[in-house]
């Protein structure tokens, strides 16, 4: 025995630490609240051959631990525990590996309680939140990395992060970068256009021409309501807007305001026809084109799918061709949001803002960050405040922090009707600016993308769309998640996509895999040349913005309503 160990070779010691841990921790599981209305909710019920294999494992890996902590310090595969702090401190790499040990015994018993596919979701999701707050990284009394960092730097490290602290709570979240190197309009959302047009709920920015041709029919953008437009056009070198016009396309975007207290009232309808809708009119209006080809991108995916299915309704074709990416239009997998979505939740969000009112942007926020704790909540909450560190400047991350608002009536609606019941996949069903919704309607071809590790539009979800819409469809699975995944120009070289050479669309994803080959580098330049079989032919490239005095220049792009803060 090592007889400078923190800890005595001893059974008695093992028991003490492990030994009453199990049946603690199998007590407190049991009664988990699930946060279910009613009376209080019976223990939950688990699988007994999975309990006794769990408790073995557990045992069994204890063990091992404790023997590890004698002979020297256990090893910690975790990049939360991964600096030398942890490395040269025995009491403090044990305690990491110990907190291991029992976050995956927790999503063990997660993982045998018998109940419904949704329930054990929850449970999942709820162990998931407690174990990523729990960690001891997330303390300093337990942090030895940023104790370590502390001493080094004579308690500056501490002082720092207490300003990182007070300074978060002014701005109401987390930084996740150092917001205050970027501005929108001046190092991002620089691509040259102006605001050609604009109602109460959004601005149409056209761009100017990077090639003295274009095509004939021009491209429309809707991107997400949810977040601001400029997503598609961050930095010159990874903006798919600024891609698009290098291609030759005539290129346009909506820039959704960011609702205050005056659009509190607006519903899904009014996005739809006074947004998406209107775009498109105003598009051919400026240019004269009978057709145009138009782009969703995530929630601007939905709404331009039912724009179109509207338009269709009414007898009217003028979009020639669609991309949805990591799109949602079947909701039958909606991944982890489903833990949320219930008919009382829903009905609760009804009677807070289904007449009116806002739905928050930070609360928005808060919600998708702590879809990936870990990574964008607990990463900052250490580096930030434990540490003392300024997070590095990232793009991404400034955009990702610059929440939009929702207005209410919309948000519920959106809620029930896609989320809860699914509606715009079940023909005449669901009725939008007075239309009934029937998908079999949307004869235009269609380019369909999605994300393989996407936690906010499924990978199956967005490949479900291929069965859901009956046009000449090409679908194109990309590598990385929901943002990373789209936003990956050519030039950087990075990540794959794969293609299904036969162009065949069976009903599941697995089966589509079967046939797909992987292609190095991004899928932009595929759907580029798809998306150019669909534009005509080329014209001169116009000299001015918009069209005569009704749709002139009215500021320069970004515009102002990608300005507006929550």
């Amino acid at each position: 025995m090592n007889s400078e160990s923190p800890w005595a070779d001893s059974a008695q010691q093992f028991q003490q630490i492990f030994g009453q841990s199990w049946s603690q921790a199998l007590q407190s599981f049991q009664k988990l609240d699930l946060g279910t209305p009613g009376p209080a909710a019976a223990p939950l019920q688990l699988s007994q051959t999975k309990l006794q294999a769990l408790q073995q494992q557990y045992l069994n890996e204890a063990k091992e631990l404790w023997a590890q902590g004698l002979q020297g310090n256990p090893e910690v595969k975790d990049k939360r525990f991964a600096g030398e702090g942890w490395a040269s401190n025995p009491v403090a790499a044990f305690s990491a590996a110990a907190y291991l040990l029992n976050a995956r015994t927790l999503m063990g018993l997660a993982d045998a309680v018998e109940a419904d596919e949704k329930t054990k979701a929850r449970i999942r999701f709820g162990v998931e939140q407690w174990m990523a707050a729990m960690a001891p990284s997330n303390f300093l009394a337990f942090n030895a990395e940023a104790q370590k960092k502390a001493i080094e730097t004579k308690g500056e490290s501490i002082a720092k992060g207490m300003q990182n602290l007070l300074h978060d709570i002014t701005q109401g979240h987390v930084s996740m970068t150092d917001e205050s190197l970027f501005e929108v309009g001046r190092n991002v959302a620089t691509t040259e256009g102006a605001v050609v047009y604009e109602n109460e709920l959004f601005q149409l920015l056209e761009y100017k021409p990077l090639t003295t041709k274009v095509y004939e029919r021009p491209f429309l953008l809707v991107p997400p309501c949810i977040n601001k437009f400029y997503i598609l056009d961050l930095q010159p070198e990874n903006s798919l807007i600024r891609y698009a016009v290098e291609q030759g396309h005539r290129t346009f975007v909506v820039s959704w305001r960011n609702p205050d207290s005056s659009l509190s009232h607006k519903t899904w309808d009014n996005y739809v026809e006074d947004g998406a809708m209107a775009a498109i009119d105003v598009v051919q209006n400026i240019t004269g084109a009978e057709q145009i080809n138009a782009l969703g991108f995530c929630v601007g995916g939905t709404i331009l799918s039912n724009a179109l299915a509207v338009l269709a309704a009414r007898g009217d074709e003028p979009v020639a061709s669609a991309t949805f990416l990591t799109t949602l239009i079947d909701f039958s997998d909606t991944g982890i949001l489903d833990v949320f979505i219930d008919e009382a939740f829903v009905k609760y969000r009804e009677m807070e803002m289904g007449k009116g009112g806002l739905m928050k942007g930070q609360d928005l926020a808060s919600t998708f960050s702590f879809l990936r704790p870990n990574d964008l909540v607990w990463n900052y909450v250490v580096g930030n405040y434990l540490k003392g560190e300024t997070p590095p400047p990232f793009d991404l991350l400034y955009w990702n922090s610059d929440s939009t608002n929702l207005p209410g009536p919309f948000y519920a609606w959106y809620l029930r009707n896609f989320y809860l019941e699914n509606k715009l996949v079940q023909p005449g069903t669901l009725t939008v600016c007075g239309e009934k919704m029937d998908l079999s309607n949307l004869t235009m071809p269609v380019y369909i993308y999605g994300s393989r590790e996407d936690h906010i539009v499924p990978i199956n979800a967005a490949y479900a769309s291929t069965q859901a819409l009956p046009g000449k469809k090409r679908f194109v699975m990309g590598a990385s998640g929901h943002i990373a995944g789209v936003i990956n120009p050519p030039a950087k070289g990075k990540r794959s996509h794969w293609i299904r050479a036969d162009g065949k669309l069976p009903a599941t994803l697995d089966q589509w895999l079967s046939g797909a080959t992987e292609h190095p580098g991004s899928w932009w330049t595929d759907w580029s040349n798809w998306l150019k079989g669909h534009a005509g032919k080329q014209i001169a490239a116009p000299k001015a913005y918009g069209k005569g005095t009704k749709f002139k220049a009215i500021e320069p792009a970004p515009g102002s309503y990608v300005k507006q803060k929550s």
